[in-house]
């Protein structure tokens, strides 16, 4: 793998695929198999987890401190909490202080400094820690399957390990505003803010190319778009590319991505587009919005639907259109967070606890927020094996890992790293296993 290796703008476009571009796969699209019981989550926030921490690592002596409660609904990244393995935690996390700048430098009021620590388990033991610079307010580090990780920062995306130390990786065109990976890590989803071509096909610059401060989930500004890439991991070849005018969320494993294509009254079709050509119908489930899916693993996904009422009902389906189990989230919660194991057979999700419903994209005021509830599940049935309540409130997350295994997990709560285990995560049931069904 080159250092530094930048990204061609060249690939077969990456569009969504029209409704009656998947009517031949509509006769035999898989249907709902049995007649599941769908649990519904109760709405009150822990107030103490459900069971005990097997320890804790306090984190002011770290350098932590609380965000002020300004923050809170802009949804800024202002820690991230992660297994390196079974036995060492990564916590990064900003720091206050004065941001040193050239005479001549643009203005720098969204670069920040990030801590990083590396955590023995279980006494909490700084075996490596670094100071990085980034510049802007958004998600910036994304964690490998084999204990390194991915840092961005700007137009750079580069590569860490345990020492902290981090190497050039790819250097996109534009400033990286996302970043995906399917559950094998082998493909990634990206996208970057780009000037769009001016009528000769090149890319006019701009200045907002230059300071790359675009809020997440918002539209790119007039004179850029957001370029969206699917690449090869290991080598940083672009398989598919496309513009877009919003952030875009594309489900991938190793096969193909993901899109929901609305049919009759509120049915979605989920299409399968195969990455080596040709698509296929998994199945399809009602929701009154456009559902949020993420792959758990290879086998398994989890859609998020809406229904008449506004709650979520969640829906964990397998690759040959079989439901698994499904739920329906508490009542007056917000801005889900799923965070998954290595293995995909546990995940964590996080909501904001909030005094009346109200609808996702409503900005919230600080007194309608009571706080951050974490749920971790079985991938395989659904069970709920822990509760608790996370603080502060981090509403762009990062204040919850799992470890690889799945019986490890850890939540920043009450001024300490919580850590939690848990028995074995139950497996996927045998006719789970994978079919391609080509």
């Amino acid at each position: 793998m080159r250092a530094g290796l930048r990204l061609a703008a060249a690939g077969v476009a990456l569009c969504a695929v029209p409704a009656a571009l998947a009517q031949n796969g509509l006769v035999n699209a898989p249907q709902p198999t049995g007649s599941i019981q769908a649990r519904a989550w109760s709405g009150q926030l822990p107030v103490k987890p459900s069971q005990p921490p097997a320890f804790s690592i306090p984190v002011r002596p770290l350098g932590f401190s609380a965000p002020g409660l300004l923050s809170l609904g802009e949804r800024k990244n202002v820690a991230s909490l992660d297994f390196l393995d079974e036995n060492r935690l990564l916590f990064t996390f900003r720091v206050p202080g004065l941001i040193r700048r050239e005479a001549g430098e643009s203005d720098a009021s969204e670069e920040r400094q990030i801590r990083a620590v590396i955590l023995a388990l279980p006494g909490g033991i700084v075996e490596a820690e670094a100071l990085w610079t980034v510049h802007d307010r958004w998600r910036y580090l994304w964690m490998l399957s084999d204990g390194r990780f991915l840092l961005r920062d700007g137009k750079n995306l580069e590569q860490g390990d345990a020492t902290l130390e981090v190497k050039p990786f790819l250097r996109f065109p534009g400033p990286l505003i996302w970043l995906e990976m399917d559950p094998a890590q082998q493909f990634m989803v990206t996208e970057s803010r780009e000037p769009a071509p001016d009528d000769s096909g090149e890319a006019a610059s701009s200045p907002a190319e230059e300071t790359g401060t675009e809020a997440e989930g918002q539209a790119p500004a007039d004179d850029s778009d957001g370029m969206v890439r699917i690449l090869r991991r290991d080598s940083g070849q672009v398989i598919l590319v496309s513009r877009s005018r919003s952030i875009v969320h594309l489900p991938i494993n190793s096969e193909g991505y993901l899109e929901s294509l609305r049919g009759v009254g509120g049915n979605w079709r989920l299409n399968l587009s195969y990455f080596s050509g040709g698509s296929r119908i998994l199945g399809q489930v009602s929701s009154t919005c456009s559902p949020f899916i993420d792959f758990l693993s290879e086998r398994e996904l989890l859609v998020t639907a809406c229904n008449s009422s506004g709650r979520d009902n969640l829906i964990a389906m397998t690759n040959d259109g079989g439901r698994l189990w499904e739920a329906r989230a508490a009542e007056a919660t917000v801005w889900p967070l799923v965070v998954r194991a290595t293995n995909g057979l546990r995940l964590a999700r996080e909501v904001l606890a909030v005094s009346h419903p109200v609808s996702p994209n409503v900005q919230l005021d600080q007194g309608e927020i009571r706080g951050q509830w974490v749920q971790v599940l079985d991938a395989a049935d659904g069970a709920v094996r822990l509760q608790t309540a996370a603080s502060p409130v981090l509403d762009a997350g990062g204040n919850v890992a799992i470890s690889p295994s799945g019986r490890r997990v850890a939540v920043l709560d009450r001024g300490a790293i919580q850590v939690f285990e848990l028995p074995p995560p139950a497996p996927l049931p045998d006719s789970a296993v994978h079919r391609t069904g080509r």
